[in-house]
């Protein structure tokens, strides 16, 4: 069943935002279709525009208490509700934060850019499809993670159980490569977070597939994972109980942090964020982190999907995004944190 057929049938009509509990209700029955289609989207399809742009509406940390700025080990320094005229806007999974701008990676095969807002407002939007990804089905065009560094682009393809190396600005594909120990994953628990390590190795964790003790895949690539018989090292990575891991991301000082969400009724979207101390990279071992911000009702959530960490002044940023499954139901979130 398409997915605004459920909603139809649930007694829902497509609208920007839902608050209370039939919110809630209707992502927890859509999830599993999601799973299985998305992004299948409820809006309108108009004619893409020839100069793309993105709407930014400041959202508060919590509605209910607009002064609040702090939540566990972060403080708030800004949202934004992100909107397009462009239909294929929304779905992100990834993103990168650097000299003033986004760039983000969608679950549709797409790259976004545009700056970052500084408040209420349209800016430019450039979009563009990844170059080997025209005319390929949805289910092999899913792109869940990606590092960039030295001018590269490395994307993991969640179906294809794949790593593309683009160079950039161009985004011409020059590597690619299907990790052996990456082959056993199924195709809907690919790879889902991925971390370029500063000393050039990769991390890139499963999706799903959780053992006995509630923890998931995670692979120590011994370099480019895009180049054909890289080294891969098993560990693993257990998440607070209930939850998935969906990105990761690397501190200056070596120290990790995890990015974790969880839908259910009532509560809808719920994420973790956790932290671990710089990981020992042995053959075997767990990495879990330590919760550091949680994002529950009252305090503004969605399907947050991406991480990026940047550096301002002496200052540590953590800035998060959500994909909205190309669904009304959801939001396009931008959310902005100094970490403590």
């Amino acid at each position: 069943m398409h997915l605004s057929a459920a909603i139809h049938l649930a007694g829902a009509a497509p609208r920007p935002y839902m608050a209370g509990v039939m919110r809630p209700l209707l992502l927890l029955l859509a999830t599993p279709l999601l799973a299985t289609f998305a992004p299948l989207s409820m809006r309108e399809t108009p004619v893409s525009p020839a100069r793309p742009t993105v709407w930014a509406e400041p959202v508060q940390l919590r509605e209910d208490a607009p002064g609040e700025r702090k939540l566990g080990r972060l403080t708030f320094l800004g949202g934004w509700w992100l909107r397009s005229d462009h239909p294929e806007f929304g779905g992100i999974s990834a993103m990168h934060v650097e000299n003033g701008a986004v760039l983000a990676l969608t679950d549709a095969g797409r790259v976004l850019r545009f700056p970052i807002p500084a408040r209420r407002g349209r800016a430019p939007l450039g979009l563009m499809p990844l170059p080997d990804t025209a005319g390929v089905a949805k289910t092999q065009r899913d792109t869940e993670a990606m590092a960039i560094a030295d001018d590269h682009a490395w994307i993991a393809f969640e179906r294809r159980n794949a790593v593309h190396r683009y160079r950039l600005p161009g985004w011409t594909l020059d590597a690619s490569a299907r990790p052996e120990a990456m082959k056993a994953w199924s195709q809907n628990s690919g790879g889902e977070a991925m971390i370029r390590l500063r000393d050039g190795r990769f991390l890139l964790f499963r999706e799903g597939g959780s053992d006995a003790a509630g923890a998931t895949e995670v692979i120590l690539l011994s370099g480019d994972p895009a180049l054909p018989g890289t080294r891969a090292t098993a560990m693993r990575y257990r998440a607070p109980p209930g939850y998935r891991i969906t990105d990761a991301a690397e501190l200056t000082d070596g120290r990790l942090l995890f990015l974790n969400r969880r839908v259910g009724f009532p509560e809808g979207f719920s994420v973790k964020l956790t932290m671990a101390a710089p990981p020992t990279l042995r053959a075997g071992e767990l990495l879990q982190g330590e919760e550091i911000a949680s994002f529950a009702s009252p305090v503004t959530t969605d399907n947050y999907e991406a991480l990026s960490v940047t550096r301002e002044g002496g200052s540590t940023i953590v800035w998060i995004a959500s994909d909205d499954n190309f669904i009304d139901l959801e939001r396009t979130l931008l959310m902005k944190f100094a970490l403590d």
